[in-house]
């Protein structure tokens, strides 16, 4: 099947789709504004459906592959839901203990392409574990507009407190050396920013477009070495940018930040146009080496 671009839509309508996978608009709403660059015949529902996510494109690690071994489990957040499911991922002849990578994902809970992304770290002798906040609401529910929806009617307190029990259970495993990294992906990336403000040990954070960027103060309180990724146009995310790296220099915190052109918001996720092959490739690759250089013990 062939893969859409961001370019194969006018440029309104990416800017349109933005807000709608951030909550800011409704399906009709969007719908209704994007009719206006409907062109060719080609309607604004059929647009709609052509940026839906397509996880048969995004597949890079087999769920069966034979490097790797994958389960769900559940742990415990008692501050939080009181029973969280996630998904584990470890390589399939790992010798003694590897580092573990929290993967935590966008506004959607615990989707293929996230899955797949904790798979993929397997594949690069991590531990991996990604949990999915929309357990209390009956987990992921394999449409994302409803899974969008499901994401804010949770208890923002709630979720957060499963996040940082989630790298407790994943420093707790007996297959985990005890250093832990977390990556994240949109609301998944600002998770990232806030669990190193929560956990004075992790031992180094990713965070894709994340946002909101925490304040000066708890800026302050971070000690894990962070890199950070944005993309080149992202009108939700890159407003806060200058104020937490000045906060962050100001603390002392050892980071470096990325900015990748010609993609927008979204650009690592491969089930979507926003994809860009070459800064995703990149940035992944770039998170990797940044994980081997922090975690490994």
């Amino acid at each position: 099947m062939e893969r859409k671009k961001a370019s194969d839509f006018p440029p309104e309508v990416m800017q349109l789709f933005n807000g709608y996978v951030h909550g800011n608009m409704s399906r009709r709403d969007f719908l209704d504004r994007a009719a206006r660059f409907a062109l060719g015949g080609v309607s604004a529902a059929a647009m709609l459906e052509s940026l839906r996510p397509n996880y048969a494109l995004a597949q890079q690690v087999a769920k069966d592959d034979s490097r790797i071994r994958a389960e769900y489990a559940t742990y415990p957040s008692p501050q939080g839901s009181g029973t969280v499911r996630g998904y584990f991922a470890r390589p399939a002849n790992a010798s003694g203990k590897l580092p573990g990578v929290v993967v935590i994902h966008e506004n959607r809970g615990l989707n293929p392409y996230i899955e797949d992304v904790a798979r993929r770290l397997a594949v690069a002798n991590f531990v991996a574990f990604a949990p999915d906040a929309l357990t209390p609401l009956g987990g992921y529910p394999g449409d994302e507009e409803k899974a969008a929806q499901l994401y804010r009617q949770l208890d923002a307190g709630k979720r957060i407190e499963d996040m940082v029990a989630a790298a407790g259970y994943l420093k707790s495993r007996p297959e985990c050396s005890g250093k832990i990294g977390a990556v994240g992906f949109c609301a998944g990336g600002g998770v990232v920013n806030t669990l190193a403000v929560r956990i004075p040990d992790l031992g180094a954070g990713a965070p894709f477009y994340g946002g909101p960027h925490p304040n000066a103060a708890d800026a302050a309180k971070i000690k894990a070495p962070l890199m950070l990724h944005y993309a080149e146009t992202d009108n939700f995310v890159n407003p806060g940018r200058p104020a937490f790296e000045s906060a962050l220099k100001a603390a002392g915190v050892k980071y470096e930040a990325y900015v990748y052109a010609g993609t927008l918001h979204g650009f690592h996720n491969d089930s979507t146009p926003r994809y860009v092959e070459a800064a995703a490739k990149l940035a992944w690759q770039r998170t990797i080496d940044f994980f081997n250089r922090n975690l490994r013990v």
